[in-house]
């Protein structure tokens, strides 16, 4: 197996504009409505905590978006690659990112998450992030809109 596609802790380090001909990629075979490369360039420009986990090799196989303002941390983005899924990889990122906004200060955490997205429901859900409400009509879906969770967690 390729190290590619063998999962290891690897290392976590600050995403840079150069990594995204490797995210943009990874991002759109992960989403139907993947985020283009002008939301990630200002992700980077305005200083949002965009980190991603890679292997000893390079190859980026997990990433991490987040921003933190007044106390508080919203992770925008969390994705890893499809082929490396079910991994435990999302974990290992959203614990990284729970650390990185506890270095920050945040004392809460928020996000949201498509109902449909049931894997990264259970995920957040045994992280402790607790349903706190719903944003109507907030992601593109095939037909329409997409309802969002609301997710909260204190750290």
């Amino acid at each position: 197996m390729s190290a590619l596609l063998e999962p290891c802790v690897g290392r976590f380090r600050q995403m840079i504009y150069a990594d995204l001909k490797e995210v943009l990629p990874i991002e759109k075979r992960a989403y139907e409505f993947a985020w283009t490369e002008g939301i990630f360039r200002d992700c980077l420009r305005v200083g949002y905590q965009c980190r991603v986990l890679e292997t000893p090799h390079g190859f980026i196989q997990a990433y991490g978006i987040m921003s933190t303002a007044a106390g508080e941390a919203h992770i925008l983005n969390l994705c890893v690659r499809p082929e490396l899924q079910g991994r435990g990889l999302s974990r290992q990122i959203l614990d990284h990112m729970l650390e990185l906004a506890r270095s920050l200060q945040a004392s809460t955490v928020f996000l949201e998450v498509r109902p449909s997205n049931h894997r990264a429901v259970r995920l957040y859900a045994k992280a402790g992030f607790c349903e706190i409400g719903i944003r109507r009509g907030y992601y593109p879906a095939a037909k329409g809109k997409e309802d969002a969770l609301v997710l909260a967690k204190e750290l």
